[in-house]
């Protein structure tokens, strides 16, 4: 009997590992004031990555945030990267794995000095994709709107980069990929690093 009790203590110890291992994570990336943005971009990521923001920006200190995301919802990716200039403190962006569409615009939220990339990072840049349905004066409306959202999204990679307007449109026309040394070569990150301490 009492090795049934071992064994049943045993089984709650291993259920509530995984639970106590994501808090300890969450509560040692918040004594570092890290923030991650993994995966597809998405409402839900943009609510808890700007409640992690407002958290962190209630004291003094820089913020780091790492990116490694395909791209997705292009407003929660504007919601990311306006909350990231709108705390006011220094955000530390560091790219790795791969840094994509809504994720590359995410990536530019920081000040360029700020921007970082890990070795193997790729990234990449490409126009807004539309898969809208209906009737035809709603699709007319859409595609106004894709084309206003091309246009702001272009101007801000122009901005942040140094390239030209005219540049970006011509390179966004299809998929347009970088390694880390040519994404710092183009003006979209200011150094490739390969420690923590370099941040």
């Amino acid at each position: 009997m009492r090795r049934a009790d071992e064994n049943d203590e045993k089984e709650d110890e291993k259920s509530k590992a995984p639970e106590l291992q994501s808090s300890e994570i969450a509560k040692a990336l918040y004594k570092s004031r890290t923030i991650l943005v993994f995966g597809e971009v998405d409402m839900k990521m943009a609510e808890r990555v700007t409640a992690q923001l407002l958290a962190y920006a209630e004291s003094d200190g820089d913020i780091r945030v790492i990116v490694n995301s395909p791209g997705g919802h292009v407003e929660s990716g504007d919601t990311i990267h306006d909350m990231i200039r709108f705390v006011g403190n220094k955000v530390k962006m560091i790219g790795t794995g791969w840094v994509a569409s809504a994720g590359a615009h995410i990536f530019l939220g920081a000040k360029k000095e700020n921007r970082f990339c890990l070795p193997f990072t790729r990234f990449l840049l490409h126009q807004p994709l539309g898969g809208v349905r209906g009737q035809a004066s709603d699709i007319t409306i859409e595609a106004e709107e894709i084309l206003k959202m091309r246009a702001r999204l272009i101007k801000e990679i122009s901005d942040e980069t140094g390239q030209s307007y005219e540049k970006v449109v011509a390179d966004t026309e299809r998929n347009f990929w970088m390694g880390a040394e040519d994404a710092v070569k183009y003006g979209l990150a200011a150094k490739v690093i390969s420690s923590a301490s370099e941040v």
